[in-house]
Parts: structure tokens; sequence; C-alpha cells
């Protein structure tokens, strides 16, 4: 059994993972009505509490091979957030007291993983492919390739250069009285609005551009615009923005197999949108958004290499 940790900005999250089959536990960080986030003492605090919580609904009886643990948001140079600690230390107690493996990935890798886990593609952890990952903090395309160290190598080609994806839903999602995260209830309202908006995505090469979402959802509630409306403009600026930036990397580094992860592409409009114009995958929600079940992947992974 290999059991997965991460303790990303906004979920805590647990998972046991046996070669096959995935048990998962989270709960999402709890923020203030109005407010666009948390401070990261809070969320350290929060993630403390939680991780005590989730481990006992979880069975540890048939014993654990090794840990996995997500320790930053990126596999980069000064890619750090503090929240990552509450996991790591956990991780490292457990990996101590029980005579197993750690192993340390990072957040963005563990999404990936639990992705391909989830479309059952992961073979392609020994092949090359394109990697979006759309979260609160990343917009981000990825050509991913095999890496023996940290089973798959993320190497950035294109991003947001602004806005994230996850900002644009988060911002919209308060201003409309939403909790937050608002990605899912911000679906719901925009699947209300019969609208079509035509975007022109704002592009400079391979990057985007999604601070105008804001400014022009600030100008529509100034307006007393439906919410409804609202909603599913900023959904399809986000939607038109990425699916110009996939294309645009598949003329730039050729047709490879194309995989979606992180909250943001759960999305209902930005599936539709994409999928009625190329072919990709996208993970089941309850692997799109933040999870451990990556990290567990990841565990299982590199105890096989290292048998």
């Amino acid at each position: 059994m290999f059991l997965g940790i991460d303790t990303s900005n906004y979920t805590t999250s647990l998972a046991l993972f046996d070669g096959k089959n995935i048990i998962q536990r989270k709960k999402v960080l709890t923020v203030k009505k109005g407010e666009r986030g948390l401070r990261q003492s809070d969320a350290v605090f929060q993630h403390t509490v939680n991780m005590s919580l989730l481990m006992n609904e979880l069975d540890f009886s048939s014993g654990i091979d090794s840990i996995g643990v997500s320790i930053r948001p990126r596999s980069v140079e000064g890619s750090y957030m503090p929240c990552f600690l509450v996991g790591e230390n956990v991780a490292t107690a457990v990996s101590k007291t029980s005579n197993v493996p750690l192993y340390k990935t990072s957040h963005q890798v563990g999404h990936i993983l639990a992705a391909l886990y989830s479309v059952k593609r992961l073979d392609l952890i020994n092949k090359k492919f394109i990697a979006f990952h759309l979260s609160g903090g990343t917009t981000e395309a990825l050509i991913v390739t095999p890496d023996n160290d940290d089973i798959v190598k993320c190497t950035l080609v294109a991003s947001s250069s602004d806005l994230k994806a996850g900002q644009a839903v988060d911002r919209t999602g308060v201003l409309l009285g939403l909790d937050f995260p608002c990605g899912k209830e911000l679906d719901a309202l925009s699947e209300k609005s019969d609208r079509e908006f035509k975007i022109k995505p704002s592009m400079q090469g391979l990057n985007c551009s999604l601070s105008g979402a804001e400014n022009k959802v600030k100008k529509m509630m100034a307006d007393n615009e439906s919410r409804e409306d609202i909603a599913k403009f900023v959904l399809s600026f986000v939607s038109a923005s990425v699916l110009e930036m996939c294309k645009r990397v598949i003329k730039e580094y050729g047709e490879f197999p194309i995989l979606f992860s992180g909250g943001v592409s759960s999305n209902s409009l930005l599936r539709k949108t994409i999928n009625d114009n190329l072919d990709a995958y996208f993970a089941e929600s309850e692997f799109s958004l933040d999870n451990a079940s990556g990290t567990a992947v990841y565990a299982y992974l590199k105890n096989e290499i290292n048998l």
C-alpha cells in the first residue's frame, strides 16, 4: 500500500494506492465569505488540524510500502510555499517511525500523475506528451518527458502572462457573492445562461493574457448584467484563451497526446470548448481538483523503480 500526502494552499489531501485502486480523503480549507484566499499561516494551521482527522479516516492495517509527498508547487528552483511543510513533516514522521521510503515531488507532478491515473494512461510516463496545468496559481502548458529521478520532467513552454485561470474564476465568483474557491458554483451558474460570447484571446506568442476578463467582468457588473451571463463570459474567456494556447503549442512543438490537470480543468465549458476542437484527456473531477492521489501513484512508481 502506498500513501500519498498533499497540503496545497486550499486542500488537505491523503490517498492510499494499492497499485490498482485509490482511496482518497480530503478537506477543503475554510475561507471567510467575501475573501479571495488565505494567508499562509492560516493555511498551515488548518492543514495541521485536518491532517489527524483525515489520517483517522484511512485504514492502515495492511501496512505502508512507501510514502509520496508534494513539498513545493512546481519542480523548479525557487518554487516554495510554507503550507507544503505540513505534509512534508507528517510524511517524514510516518516514514521514520514506519521505516519505509519517503519520495518527495511537486504538487504539479502530483496533478499530472493523478490525471494520468484517472484517464488510464499511466503508460504515458514513458513517452512525450503535452500537459496543461490549470489552477488558482498556475496556467501553464508543459512538454512532459520521462525522467529517471522524478518520473516525469515538466518543461514550461507557455503560460498566462498575468492573471491565472483560477484567479479569474475565483475573483469573478467572489464579486458575484459565491464561496471561495468558486469554480463549482460558477460553473453551475454559467449553465443557466443562454448567451454566446465571441472571444478574441489576447495572445503574445504562445502565452495568453487573462486580465482583460476581470476588467470586462467589472464593467458587466456596473452595467447590471445578469450573474449568469457574467459567469458564462469569464468561463468563455478562459476557455477560448486556453484553446488558443493549445493550438499554438501544437503548431510549435508538434502533435502529442494532450492531458489537462488542475482544478480549472474540471470546468464543463472548458472541457466542451477543447473537446469540440481537439482530442484531449481530461481527468475526472476528483482527480482534477487538488488531491493526493498523484503523490500516492508517485510513491508506487518510485518503489517499482527501486525494487
